[in-house]
C-alpha cells in the first residue's frame, strides 16, 4: 500500500488564496503561548485562549462553521490537557477530563456552546494547575509509582510492587517517596484511596459498601475507619452532604 499524501496541488493552491487575501494562522508562539500560560498557572489564560480561539486565526478545517469548531475544540483539549500535565496534574484525572469534555462537545448545537465550554475547559484546568503544590518536579522512579498507584487503587498495592515499577529497592523507594512526597507510601495510596471515595460518594450511585470493595478495602468497617479518620465524617454522612445527582 503506497503511502497516504497530502494532494501537493490543493496545498499549493490554498496558500496562494491565503497569500493573495492576507489570511493567516496564528503563528505557533502566538497559538502556543495560551497552553504556555495554562502550564505557568497564570490567571488571564481564559481570556487569552477565549481571544485566541475567536480572532479567526485558528484555522478552517471543515465548511460546516459548528463542525469546524468541533475539530479545533478537539485540538485545543489535547493541547490543554498535555500542559495540565507537564505543569504536574495527575495524567489519567487529565486524559479523563479531557475525554468528557470532548464528550459533553459532541452533543452541542452551536459555536457559542462549543466556545463557552471551551472556556469552561480551559477554566477547570488552571483551577487544577493552581492547585499542584509547587515543588521541584518528582524524580521519574516517583512519578512512575505515581501514575501505578492513580491507576491501580482499585488493586491491592504493596512497597514490593512499586519498588519493581521504579526499579529500586524497597528500602530505597521508600526513603525516596518520603523525602519527594512529604509522606509515607502507605500515607500517600491512603490519601487517594479517600480522594476517590470522596468523588464516588458525591458523583456515582455505587453504595458505600460497593465503593469500599472497588477501592480494595479489607473491609467495611475498614473503609469507614479510614475515611472518618481523614474527613471527619463517615461515608454516609460525606454523600448526604455533597451527593450530586
Amino acid at each position: 500500500m503506497s503511502a497516504m499524501t497530502v494532494d501537493e496541488k490543493k496545498l499549493r493552491y490554498m496558500e496562494y488564496i491565503h497569500r493573495e487575501s492576507g489570511q493567516r494562522h496564528h503563528t505557533n508562539e502566538e497559538d502556543m503561548r495560551q497552553y504556555e500560560m495554562l502550564r505557568a498557572g497564570d490567571p488571564g489564560t481564559v481570556e487569552e485562549s477565549a481571544r485566541i480561539f475567536s480572532s479567526g486565526l485558528a484555522g478552517r478545517v471543515s465548511d460546516d462553521p459548528v463542525r469546524n469548531c468541533k475539530y479545533l475544540f478537539v485540538a485545543s483539549a489535547t493541547l490543554a490537557c498535555r500542559a495540565a500535565m507537564a505543569a504536574g496534574m495527575e495524567a489519567e484525572r487529565a486524559y479523563n477530563s479531557s475525554d468528557l469534555f470532548i464528550r459533553r462537545m459532541d452533543g452541542l448545537d452551536t459555536v457559542e456552546e462549543i466556545c463557552r465550554l471551551r472556556r469552561e475547559m480551559f477554566a477547570f484546568y488552571l483551577k487544577e494547575v493552581r492547585a499542584v503544590p509547587r515543588r521541584t518536579p518528582y524524580s521519574r522512579p516517583v512519578a512512575r509509582c505515581v501514575d501505578y498507584i492513580y491507576e491501580h487503587l482499585h488493586q491491592r498495592i504493596t512497597l514490593g510492587d512499586l519498588a519493581a515499577q521504579a526499579g529500586l529497592t524497597e528500602s530505597y523507594l521508600s526513603a525516596l517517596f518520603r523525602r519527594e512526597m512529604g509522606r509515607s507510601v502507605s500515607d500517600y495510596v491512603m490519601d487517594k484511596r479517600i480522594e476517590a471515595a470522596e468523588n464516588m460518594l458525591k458523583f456515582s450511585d455505587y453504595s458505600c459498601a460497593d465503593i469500599g470493595a472497588i477501592l480494595a478495602f479489607s473491609s467495611q468497617s475498614h473503609f469507614i475507619r479510614a475515611f472518618k479518620a481523614r474527613t471527619g465524617q463517615t461515608p454516609r454522612a460525606w454523600r448526604e452532604r455533597y451527593f450530586e445527582s
